[in-house]
């Protein structure tokens, strides 16, 4: 009984688990962590759709990531993809984490 509970508990893990097929880098499994921990409470768990809030972000610069997270603003030249209905937070404590979070939206975009 006990391996069958097991299993059931491997197969429900591996059903929650991201569907994408490809792997990704180190650097951006790092920016996945703080994708799946921070972004989704506004943006889709799948950053290539858009989220009650925010809109996809698959393919996002780290320029833009940086000019956003960092400081609450676009970076010079940029087109909201949504009017600023709302106003994303300021996440001065992810400064080191924009590199990981800029591999992870590069390799998950469609």
């Amino acid at each position: 009984m006990r391996a069958y509970s097991l299993a059931a508990i491997s197969l429900v893990a591996l059903a929650c688990g991201p569907s994408n097929d490809r792997a990704l880098s180190d650097l951006a499994r790092e920016g996945e962590k703080v994708y799946q921990n921070v972004c989704i409470a506004c943006h889709n768990g799948n950053p290539n759709l858009d989220g009650a809030i925010g809109p996809a972000n698959a393919g996002a610069s780290a320029e833009l990531l940086a000019a956003k997270v960092l400081r609450g603003e676009y970076p010079a030249g940029y087109a909201p993809k949504r009017p600023a209905s709302t106003t994303m937070p300021r996440f001065e404590y992810l400064a080191d984490k924009i590199p990981a979070l800029a591999a992870y939206l590069a390799e998950v975009k469609k």
